[in-house]
């Protein structure tokens, strides 16, 4: 196991510098100039923007920019075109609001989609599979933004409290208990919006993997043996159904940068997503650049966490 995990470490390490060097070759091939030496800016002298030029590189060939991207994201001195702040510090910053938003989310995709799921399958044909697939299928075809901008005017009119943004203006001075209540109030309802599509989606592939498990020998044997139901389904049919789930739990990962940005900028919260869609529209290359390194290397974590336990989940599976 430990060398196979070692094998597949030096293998992403490889990846991810190919990766690395592609994307900033793309970023740079697009058009526009970042908005701190924009010419088009009055304010903006011709000396002022060469200056600008110089201090971040920007004339020099791509592939010298790209060793000078490495040399000073590795020391730790690589800075925003946007406010010259350090881009580790502020990924990092968002790193920690976003991963609430992101843990909540899974969780709740997680635990409620397995259920409906599985349920759904055992009662093919009834009432539960009707109304769970119509719920589904509802759920897939409403836009999030739609239902986001519902829950807020909801939430607003009928409870009369503030749901956008991460905190409440003006309880920096409440208790410590106060605080943490109004974060958990500010994180529930952005973290239910963003798991309604995963708990849809999910659910319809745990169902029809599910139909195809149940349907197998083994599964029909272990009913003639008498064993209970509930150790048939959840023991023997759905242990075999997770491989592919746990392909998806690898890809899920990723979505710590990209997977929220809608409901990020929907309710004002701080994290990975916003500040990518920020540095897109103020062409901060730096910010960019590191965000899809960075999503690119969670992408690599996320399938090697996948490949270790295949082995976990179906003992056939040999990763030697």
């Amino acid at each position: 196991m430990l060398a196979y995990i070692g094998r597949n470490l030096l293998l992403r390490v490889v990846l991810l510098f190919i990766v690395s060097v592609l994307i900033h070759g793309l970023i740079h091939l697009a058009p526009g100039e970042p908005s701190a030496v924009d010419p088009s800016n009055p304010r903006m002298k011709p000396e002022d923007i060469a200056k600008i030029r110089a201090a971040f590189h920007l004339d020099d060939p791509l592939y010298l920019q790209y060793g000078y991207w490495v040399r000073d994201l590795v020391q730790g001195e690589l800075k925003s075109f946007k406010d010259n702040q350090p881009v580790l510090g502020k990924i990092w910053r968002r790193f920690l609001n976003s991963l609430p938003l992101f843990i909540c989310s899974t969780l709740i995709v997680w635990t409620l989609a397995f259920p409906v799921g599985i349920q759904a399958a055992i009662r093919r044909g009834a009432v539960f599979d009707r109304s769970s697939t119509f719920v589904a299928y509802a759920l897939i075809s409403f836009p999030g933004f739609f239902l986001s901008y519902i829950a807020i005017l909801g939430v607003v009119e009928i409870f009369q409290v503030p749901v956008i943004g991460m905190r409440t203006f003006g309880m920096e001075g409440a208790a410590g208990s106060f605080r943490f209540m109004d974060r958990v109030w500010h994180l529930v309802i952005p973290s239910l919006l963003a798991a309604l599509g995963g708990i849809a989606v999910l659910s319809r592939y745990v169902r029809s993997q599910m139909l195809e498990v149940v349907s197998q020998d083994y599964v029909r044997t272990a009913r003639a043996k008498g064993l209970p139901n509930d150790t048939v389904i959840y023991r023997h049919a759905l242990r075999n159904a997770l491989i592919p789930f746990i392909t998806m739990f690898g890809l899920l990962i990723p979505g710590l940068v990209g997977g929220s940005v809608i409901f990020e900028t929907i309710f004002a919260w701080p994290g990975l997503g916003l500040l990518g869609y920020e540095a897109i529209l103020s062409r901060d290359f730096p910010v960019i650049l590191t965000l899809n390194v960075f999503g690119a290397m969670l992408t690599l974590i996320g399938t090697l966490v996948s490949d270790v336990l295949y082995g976990i989940a179906d003992p056939r599976i040999r990763l030697e």
